[in-house]
C-alpha cells in the first residue's frame, strides 16, 4: 500500500530541523507522495526548494488566512506567477479563520477571493482551510464558483455535515486529518464515514494533529498511514483499498503532479 499526505508542512519547525530523517520514515511507512503547504509569501522559495529535492514532493503557494493582514499586497497575479513553477501544483492554503481572527474578517475574505481566482485562472486545485467561519466561506466559495468552476478541497476537514455537503455539491474534494481519530471526534467520523470514495483525500496537516496512538509528539508525514488504517476500518474498507482510493484522488485532483 502506498498512502499519499496530501498536507503537510515539511518546512515547519518539528520538521525541518531534521527533514532528511523526516523523509525516509515516511518511505518506510508507504508514503509515496506528499504536498507541501505554504502559508506566507516569504516560505515561498524554501517550500519549492524542498520539493525540488525528490520527485515525490510537491509545493503550493498561498497566504493562510492568519496571515491575511500582512499581506494584503499579495493579490490573483501574484499567485498566477508563482504558480508557473513546475513543482507547484496547487494554491494555497487560504480561506477564513473566525476562531482565532489573526486577521481582520474582510482583508481574510478578500484575500480568499484572490485565491479562489487564481485557481480559476491556472486550474489548479485551491485549498480551504476554514474555521468556524462556514457561513461566509460557503458563501463566497457559492458566489466564486457561479463566476466560473475551480477545483479545490477543504483541507484539515472539521466542519459540520451540512457544510460538507454543500462542499461536495459544488464538486470539491474533502480532506480528512488525524482529528477523526481524536476521542472528541464522533461527528467528523460519521461525516468521514460518508463522504463519497472518488471525493476522499488523507492528511497530516504535519507538525501538527498527530494522530492516535502519536498524541502529544511532533506530527509526521509518515503517521498518514495511522489515519488511513483508521479511516479504512471507518469505512468498512480495507487498508490497502482506502490507500489505493486516496492515493488516486490525489492524482486527480492535482493534476499537475501527473505531468
Amino acid at each position: 500500500m502506498m498512502f499519499v499526505d496530501s498536507h503537510c508542512h515539511l518546512n515547519y519547525k518539528g520538521l525541518v530541523e531534521n527533514q532528511d530523517a523526516v523523509l525516509a520514515r515516511a518511505a518506510e511507512a508507504g508514503v509515496s507522495a506528499m504536498l507541501n503547504i505554504s502559508t506566507r509569501k516569504r516560505e515561498w522559495a524554501d517550500i519549492i526548494a524542498t520539493a525540488e529535492k525528490a520527485p515525490n514532493i510537491w509545493a503550493s503557494v498561498g497566504i493562510h488566512p492568519h496571515e491575511a493582514d500582512s499581506h494584503a499586497d499579495v493579490d490573483t497575479a501574484q499567485l498566477v506567477a508563482a504558480s508557473d513553477h513546475p513543482k507547484v501544483i496547487a494554491i494555497g492554503e487560504t480561506g477564513l479563520d473566525y476562531f482565532y481572527d489573526h486577521s481582520d474578517r474582510e482583508q481574510q475574505q478578500e484575500s480568499f477571493r484572490a485565491h479562489l481566482v487564481a485557481s480559476r485562472e491556472t486550474g489548479l486545485p485551491v485549498i480551504v482551510h476554514t474555521r468556524d467561519a462556514e457561513e461566509d466561506t460557503a458563501r463566497i466559495l457559492r458566489e466564486e464558483m457561479g463566476k466560473g468552476p475551480f477545483p479545490g478541497v477543504i483541507h484539515c476537514f472539521t466542519a459540520s455535515g451540512e457544510f460538507a455537503d454543500i462542499a461536495l455539491e459544488l464538486g470539491l474534494f474533502i480532506s480528512i486529518s488525524g482529528i477523526v481519530t481524536f476521542k472528541n471526534a464522533q461527528d467528523l467520523r460519521e461525516t468521514a464515514a460518508r463522504i463519497p470514495e472518488e471525493r476522499l483525500l488523507i492528511e497530516t496537516d504535519s507538525p501538527f494533529l498527530a494522530p492516535v496512538p502519536h498524541r502529544g509528539k511532533s506530527c509526521e508525514p509518515a503517521f498518514v498511514a495511522d489515519t488511513g488504517r483508521f479511516l479504512a476500518d471507518l469505512r468498512g474498507v480495507s487498508v490497502d483499498h482506502l490507500a489505493q482510493t486516496t492515493a488516486d484522488n490525489f492524482y486527480t485532483l492535482f493534476s499537475k503532479a501527473n505531468a
